[in-house]
Parts: C-alpha cells; sequence; structure tokens
C-alpha cells in the first residue's frame, strides 16, 4: 500500500501544483487513499520531496533527486557546458559550448529524471523531451537549481 501511495504522490506533484500537504492529503483522498495529514508528512520525508518556486510566484512539491556521487559529476559537466535554455511545450532547449551538446545530453539522461524522456544532441544544442508542458517547467527550474548549486 506504501509504495502504490508513494507511485500516486509522484504522479500527482508531476501533473499538479501541490503546494501544501492539506492539498496532497485531499488529492490522494480523491484518488482512494485513505490518508492522514501526518501519514502524508512522513512519506514526505521519507520520499525526500521539497518545494520549489513556480513561474507563477507559488511553491510546489517535486522529487529531489538522489544524491549520489556520480550525479554530481552530471551537474559538473551541465554547469561547465551551460550557456542558456528555453522550452517549446514539452521540449525543452538546452544550448551549450560548442562541442558538448552530447555530453550535456547523456548527463541529463544519466541522472534519470522523471521528468525527462529522452534527449537528442547537435553540436551545441540538446533537445529534451519531456512528459508535459509542466515537466519541462519543472526541468528547468531543477536544472536552474543545478547551475547556481
Amino acid at each position: 500500500m506504501k509504495l502504490e501511495r508513494h507511485s500516486k504522490i509522484v504522479e500527482l506533484i508531476g501533473k499538479k501544483e501541490i503546494e501544501t500537504q492539506e492539498e496532497l492529503v485531499e488529492e490522494l483522498r480523491k484518488a482512494g487513499f485513505r490518508v492522514t495529514q501526518a501519514t502524508v508528512s512522513r512519506d514526505i520525508r521519507e520520499m525526500r520531496l521539497t518545494k520549489v518556486a513556480t513561474d507563477n510566484g507559488k511553491q510546489r512539491y517535486t522529487v529531489m533527486q538522489n544524491e549520489d556521487p556520480k550525479i554530481e559529476k552530471y551537474v559538473r559537466i551541465l554547469r561547465d557546458s551551460y550557456q542558456g535554455m528555453d522550452r517549446a511545450q514539452n521540449l525543452l532547449v538546452v544550448k551549450t559550448v560548442s562541442g558538448m551538446a552530447m555530453a550535456v545530453a547523456a548527463s541529463l539522461d544519466a541522472m534519470h529524471l522523471h521528468e525527462v524522456v529522452g534527449c537528442v544532441a547537435g553540436d551545441d544544442t540538446v533537445f529534451c523531451a519531456t512528459r508535459s508542458t509542466d515537466d519541462t517547467l519543472l526541468l528547468m527550474e531543477q536544472i536552474r537549481k543545478m547551475l547556481l548549486g
């Protein structure tokens, strides 16, 4: 039951801008789960969820990525190569220094970010497909956080 609930939480926070534990409790109840605020609070801690700012000035829950030592290597590649990014619906376009797009694409794929379906790279441009427009925004926020360190 816990695994199913955790899976549903990831799905819900990926689809909706859930700002509070109370909202998450309500969404889980709508989905047929019998939960309390205390249960959701424990789930948030166990799943290492964090809040990120949205473009409209609110906050929302998101899955915090594992602190795997290999991840830092991928983040360093991103930081060293990054020139800019823009979005086109569910496609994130990342501009890199010349010759580094393939390394950035491989790094984004290797990080196993929930929002990323896959990446295609040229010389200085990465096209990163996401599951939805909302996921593109979440991915952009995650990349901004990685760049800031």
